[in-house]
């Protein structure tokens, strides 16, 4: 009894002072506390659209499209794909209303920062390399029925199919882990500043990817591929699928992501479109003379333009079985603060670069497949063990 008076009475009220300090200040903190919670899903909210705060400006879209696309323009390219694709208009306004802005991708095509020197010896070096060779064999070995098949379709050489794929995806392991709708929709709507806008570009791809999804039935919220929108074993543009995609396997649907025989006859019947002659010139070796006319040999760039004489004439002597009327360039590589090397460039080279605008592409694909080439010939030579027993 005592000891409960002592603390249901002296005590109690010894307390209550104290206890009323601690609620208000637990109340306080219930109130900072809920604050903090409040800016963090602000901030969690912003962070899903990256940069999105600094597309600040009048006339950005309202409800039906992504909060970072201008309406005007998500209107003109609605219209546009409901003209060239024959796409619904809500459709695509639902796409658009779940493209999100990816800081990732603006970032991949933003030139350097500060003065870069290109290197043709560092470009290879990631490109014609022993795993790409290695697997390049085995992607050979396990689809050579595909790959024979489409030699005599379309005329490309099995070698250069291989490397093309193995560059681009290391033979499937690397495809790619954007979005592809977010791709588009950035590089679209909010391409980078300071450089060449290509927006319409991608906004052409946007709107094929779309049709592509559609027709093909995939679904546009899944489908992955690089930072550029490129898709499967090939890296296809969405309106190179729809253009140049071929079903090679003959099942009635194409799948340029899990089928390689589809793949295969893609790429070269690609290549074929764009120009690839059975017989004609890839690349070849150059001998310069010390008075060789480069100005003039490389003024056309990679256009095929001279003859082996022409080119000869003018200092460049080709090393190679060329036919007499073949239109030749002289390729210059440029190697940092090194001395640039040279090949010679025929009408094959030039069709090579049209699935990748770039010499030192094209002749990375064109020096894998030589590499390829000689080894399937060095693994074909092997002798086989004998199971003879003495």
């Amino acid at each position: 009894m005592f000891s409960n008076g002592i603390h249901g009475g002296l005590l109690g009220n010894w307390l209550r002072p104290l206890h009323s300090a601690f609620v208000h200040a637990l109340r306080q903190a219930v109130v900072v506390l809920t604050a903090r919670v409040a800016l963090a899903k602000t901030l969690a909210t912003a962070l899903t659209l990256p940069l999105a705060a600094a597309l600040a400006g009048a006339g950005f879209a309202h409800a039906g499209t992504a909060p970072w696309i201008i309406e005007s323009q998500a209107q003109a390219f609605v219209q546009r794909a409901q003209q060239e694709w024959d796409l619904p208009a809500n459709e695509v306004r639902t796409l658009l209303q779940q493209a999100q802005l990816q800081a990732a991708v603006q970032q991949a095509v933003r030139p350097p920062k500060g003065p870069t020197v290109r290197n043709w010896d560092t470009y290879r070096s990631r490109f014609v390399e022993p795993i790409r060779t290695r697997k390049g064999l085995q992607f050979w070995q396990r689809h050579e029925a595909a790959l024979k098949q489409a030699e005599s379709l379309y005329g490309v050489p099995q070698a250069v199919v291989v490397a093309i794929i193995g560059v681009e995806t290391i033979y499937g392991e690397h495809t790619g882990n954007f979005r592809v709708l977010d791709s588009l929709a950035t590089l679209g709507f909010a391409y980078p500043k300071g450089q060449k806008d290509r927006s319409e570009f991608f906004q052409k791809e946007l709107a094929a990817f779309m049709r592509l999804c559609k027709v093909a039935g995939l679904d546009p919220l899944e489908i992955k591929g690089s930072f550029a929108g490129a898709v499967g074993l090939g890296q296809f543009m969405p309106s190179s699928w729809l253009n140049f995609a071929v079903d090679g396997d003959g099942n009635g649907q194409i799948d340029l992501f899990h089928s390689p025989t589809d793949a295969i006859h893609s790429v070269a019947n690609f290549l074929k479109v764009h120009g690839w002659q059975a017989g004609k010139a890839g690349r070849v070796s150059v001998n310069l003379a010390e008075h060789a006319d480069l100005r003039t040999l490389l003024e056309p760039d990679i256009l095929p333009t001279f003859t082996a004489a022409e080119l000869s004439a003018l200092g460049a002597n080709a090393l190679g079985t060329l036919q007499a009327d073949e239109k030749l360039a002289l390729v210059e590589l440029v190697r940092g603060e090194n001395p640039s090397t040279h090949v010679v460039g025929g009408q094959n080279f030039y069709a090579v670069t049209r699935y990748n605008r770039s010499a030192f592409y094209a002749n990375a694909v064109l020096e894998l497949a030589d590499q390829l080439a000689l080894a399937k010939n060095q693994q074909t030579a092997k002798p086989k063990p004998s199971n003879k027993t003495e």
